[in-house]
């Protein structure tokens, strides 16, 4: 923006240079924005630049581990390693998925302790299909439920009942209250 124009807008001095601040201020913060977008350009370019040279490397070598035994037994040792452990990894998270089914489902069945009646189950036969659901369990907890009738919450029903619960000791309240006051 030029003072010429604003000046031909009839505006005072004192307008103008608020003008001119403002709009100057507006200019900076957009120069200071396309610098940060010059900047993000170039730091994309060198990445792309770096992982072209790393993809080179790799290509480099891969051509010299082929004449290589000694590299291509370390890499056959570091698959095998790499097998081994995913495979174990796995059993892993079976069996930690067996025992929060295991859990929910003796907590379902309202066992005092858990790992008490865990330790009675032959968990052997226990399996957990693809649903997440635990077979093998029913005939194993019917069984321990018979034989340790104590390790399981049954609820206690009381036949409770409160005194003067049919209303018939009750006085009427405002003979109650007339007799207070004789």
């Amino acid at each position: 923006m030029k003072r010429d124009l604003l000046k031909g807008m009839n505006l005072t001095e004192d307008q103008i240079d608020k003008i001119m601040k403002v709009n100057g201020t507006d200019i900076e913060a957009a120069k200071a924005t396309a610098g940060d977008v010059e900047a993000i350009k170039q730091e994309n370019d060198s990445l792309k630049a770096q992982l072209a040279d790393r993809s080179k490397d790799i290509t480099v070598l891969k051509k010299q581990a082929k004449g290589n035994d000694d590299l291509q037994s370390q890499l056959q040792s570091l698959q095998d390693k790499y097998t081994k452990e995913t495979e174990k990894l796995t059993d892993q998270l079976a069996q930690t998925k067996l025992n929060g089914a295991l859990t929910n489902a003796l907590t379902s069945a309202k066992a005092r302790n858990p790992k008490t009646v865990e330790a009675l189950l032959d968990m052997d036969k226990l399996n957990l299909d693809d649903d997440g659901k635990l077979t093998g369990l029913d005939d194993q907890l019917d069984a321990i439920k018979k034989d340790n009738a104590f390790l399981f919450d049954k609820g206690t029903q009381s036949d409770y009942e409160p005194g003067g619960g049919n209303g018939s000791s009750d006085q009427d309240q405002v003979q109650a209250m007339v007799d207070a006051f004789k």
